[in-house]
Protein backbone atom coordinates (compact mmCIF):
# COMPACT_ATOMS: atom_id res chain seq x y z
CA UNK A 1 0.00 0.00 0.00
CA UNK A 2 1.53 3.44 -1.13
CA UNK A 3 1.67 5.65 1.81
CA UNK A 4 1.96 9.94 1.12
CA UNK A 5 4.11 11.49 3.03
CA UNK A 6 3.93 15.51 4.03
CA UNK A 7 6.43 15.94 1.14
CA UNK A 8 4.30 14.57 -1.61
CA UNK A 9 1.40 16.42 -0.40
CA UNK A 10 3.71 20.04 -0.33
CA UNK A 11 5.56 18.71 -3.69
CA UNK A 12 1.47 18.24 -4.81
CA UNK A 13 0.66 21.38 -3.25
CA UNK A 14 3.90 23.39 -5.01
CA UNK A 15 2.46 21.66 -8.25
CA UNK A 16 -1.00 22.98 -8.14
CA UNK A 17 -0.19 26.64 -7.07
CA UNK A 18 -1.38 25.81 -3.08
CA UNK A 19 -0.22 27.41 -0.51
CA UNK A 20 -1.25 25.27 2.63
CA UNK A 21 -0.87 26.29 6.62
CA UNK A 22 0.69 23.28 8.58
CA UNK A 23 -3.11 22.44 9.44
CA UNK A 24 -3.97 22.02 5.84
CA UNK A 25 -0.86 19.83 5.13
CA UNK A 26 -1.14 17.85 7.88
CA UNK A 27 -5.50 17.43 7.43
CA UNK A 28 -5.00 16.95 3.86
CA UNK A 29 -2.38 14.07 3.96
CA UNK A 30 -4.22 12.00 5.83
CA UNK A 31 -7.53 13.20 3.48
CA UNK A 32 -5.22 12.30 -0.09
CA UNK A 33 -3.85 9.15 1.85
CA UNK A 34 -6.89 7.57 2.61
CA UNK A 35 -8.02 8.52 -0.95
CA UNK A 36 -5.39 6.68 -2.39
CA UNK A 37 -5.76 3.46 -0.05
CA UNK A 38 -9.24 3.49 -0.75
CA UNK A 39 -8.52 3.65 -4.74
CA UNK A 40 -5.53 0.49 -3.82
CA UNK A 41 -8.63 -1.05 -2.40
CA UNK A 42 -10.94 -0.90 -5.22
CA UNK A 43 -8.37 -1.62 -7.80
CA UNK A 44 -7.87 -5.06 -5.80
CA UNK A 45 -11.54 -6.23 -7.04
CA UNK A 46 -11.29 -9.20 -9.08
CA UNK A 47 -13.77 -7.83 -12.13
CA UNK A 48 -12.21 -10.29 -14.65
CA UNK A 49 -15.79 -12.27 -15.40
CA UNK A 50 -18.14 -9.03 -15.51
CA UNK A 51 -19.38 -7.35 -18.16
CA UNK A 52 -19.54 -3.74 -18.60
CA UNK A 53 -22.48 -1.56 -17.52
CA UNK A 54 -23.04 0.95 -20.58
CA UNK A 55 -26.76 1.74 -19.35
CA UNK A 56 -29.36 0.05 -16.28
CA UNK A 57 -32.32 0.77 -17.71
CA UNK A 58 -32.50 -2.37 -20.46
CA UNK A 59 -34.46 0.57 -22.61
CA UNK A 60 -32.98 0.28 -26.74
CA UNK A 61 -33.60 2.69 -29.28
CA UNK A 62 -35.93 4.87 -27.55
CA UNK A 63 -35.68 8.18 -30.06
CA UNK A 64 -38.54 9.03 -32.11
CA UNK A 65 -38.22 9.25 -35.93
CA UNK A 66 -37.88 13.29 -37.31
CA UNK A 67 -41.45 13.61 -38.98
CA UNK A 68 -42.43 17.45 -40.60
CA UNK A 69 -44.74 19.24 -39.26
CA UNK A 70 -46.24 22.11 -40.27
CA UNK A 71 -46.43 25.44 -38.49
CA UNK A 72 -47.96 28.99 -38.87
CA UNK A 73 -46.11 31.03 -41.77
CA UNK A 74 -43.67 33.82 -40.74
CA UNK A 75 -46.04 36.50 -41.37
CA UNK A 76 -48.50 35.12 -39.18
CA UNK A 77 -46.07 34.60 -36.60
CA UNK A 78 -44.97 38.51 -36.83
CA UNK A 79 -48.57 39.53 -36.26
CA UNK A 80 -48.48 38.14 -32.74
CA UNK A 81 -45.38 40.52 -31.65
CA UNK A 82 -45.79 43.46 -30.59
CA UNK A 83 -43.24 45.33 -33.27
CA UNK A 84 -42.27 44.12 -36.65
CA UNK A 85 -40.40 45.69 -39.30
CA UNK A 86 -38.65 43.80 -42.78
CA UNK A 87 -40.17 40.61 -41.76
CA UNK A 88 -38.16 40.94 -38.89
CA UNK A 89 -38.81 41.23 -34.55
CA UNK A 90 -38.72 45.36 -33.60
CA UNK A 91 -36.63 45.73 -30.24
CA UNK A 92 -35.82 48.13 -28.40
CA UNK A 93 -32.48 49.18 -28.47
CA UNK A 94 -29.93 47.41 -26.25
CA UNK A 95 -26.59 48.79 -26.31
CA UNK A 96 -26.39 51.99 -24.95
Amino acid sequence: MAHLSRDDVLKLARLSKLELTEEQLEKYTKEIDAIVAYVELLQAVDVSDLEPTNQVTGLVNVTRTDEVKEYASQIELLKNLPDSENDQIKVKRMIG
